[in-house]
């Protein structure tokens, strides 16, 4: 089992889950039942690596609050556990997204032709710039 897939476990076992009356489609439906969930989790309790967490904060953005707790609100089905799933799963794909490393950038490689040819470029610029300006009669 990965790493990232423990973190999963771990956060799925300490998300805690509240129901709450959503917006939008259903009918009376909406009226009645609490359908929408909200999942909160606490970052902290994750112990998390400090590059991991911070690829999961960027990732959250504001979803996530100053006391480190990522909030996530699904609302786009009309049944609890369909929504309940959904949080879940945008969870799981959060944390998993985030214990992807970056990939590193490869420094572009100039060859001598490609230089000479930027740098001539950049003197005629500079040249129509300098010719610029009032006319001295």
């Amino acid at each position: 089992m990965s790493d990232a897939d423990e973190t999963v476990a771990r956060a799925l076992s300490l998300v805690e889950e509240s129901f709450i009356a959503a917006s939008g489609p259903g009918g009376q439906n909406v009226n009645k039942v609490a359908t929408a969930v909200q999942l909160r989790l606490n970052v902290f309790a994750l112990r998390l690596q400090p590059q991991v967490f911070n690829r999961l904060k960027s990732l959250t953005g504001s979803r996530m609050t100053s006391g480190g707790e990522i909030v996530l609100t699904a609302r786009r089905f009309r049944t609890q556990e369909a929504n309940r799933a959904d949080a879940r799963e945008r969870l799981t794909e959060l944390i998993r997204k985030a214990h992807e490393s970056p990939r590193k950038r490869a420094k572009t490689r100039l060859n001598r032709i490609n230089k000479e040819a930027r740098i001539k470029a950049k003197k005629s610029r500079g040249t129509v710039k300098a010719n610029r300006g009032k006319i001295d009669w």
